[in-house]
């Protein structure tokens, strides 16, 4: 029976730097990466895109995507034996569970970081469906995870990878 292809998620709020640091995780790996948020239907980000803040029935869709391609790249990866790299905010520790299913391992890194910094961040963005003022909505929601590696997002994305490339 063969070994079952690892899972790492990059979560934490809008502005942590999910994306940069999972996308070159990834490609320090040689594993397959996958952005959360090209798996939200269009309703969900014109919605954000509004500055509405997303409901948890409006995440369930979006969950489970995502689930179906994370387990459908850890089918492709199985050959390799490489693994598969994910930037997703997984807020709250149901929509973890949702993620996960039956399906493991999972590695969870948890990029924190202080209101003000990522308020800063989400201003100057400009290539992102995500307002800054919908940030306020994501800290309510956010229930830190038990058992991730937890990192400052404030260090740079270099240190970050390295930092996880020396821990994985």
């Amino acid at each position: 029976m063969s070994k079952p292809v690892p899972v790492v998620v990059v979560m934490g709020v809008s502005g942590c730097g999910k994306t940069t640091v999972a996308q070159g995780l990834a490609q320090r790996l040689g594993w397959r990466f996958l952005e959360g948020d090209t798996f939200h239907p269009a309703a969900n980000v014109e919605k954000m895109a509004r500055g509405i803040p997303l409901k948890d029935d409006d995440r369930l869709p979006w969950l489970q995507r995502l689930r179906e391609a994370i387990a459908q790249a850890r089918r492709e990866s199985q050959d390799s034996g490489t693994g598969v790299v994910v930037a997703c905010s997984a807020l709250k520790q149901a929509y973890r569970d949702r993620l996960m299913g039956n399906q493991g391992p999972f590695r969870w890194v948890y990029l924190r970081g202080e209101f003000e910094l990522l308020r800063q961040r989400l201003e100057t963005r400009s290539d992102h469906f995500m307002p800054a003022q919908l940030l306020a909505s994501q800290f309510a929601a956010l229930e830190e995870p038990e058992g991730a590696i937890v990192l400052d997002c404030g260090r740079s994305p270099q240190d970050l990878i390295a930092h996880l490339l020396n821990f994985l």
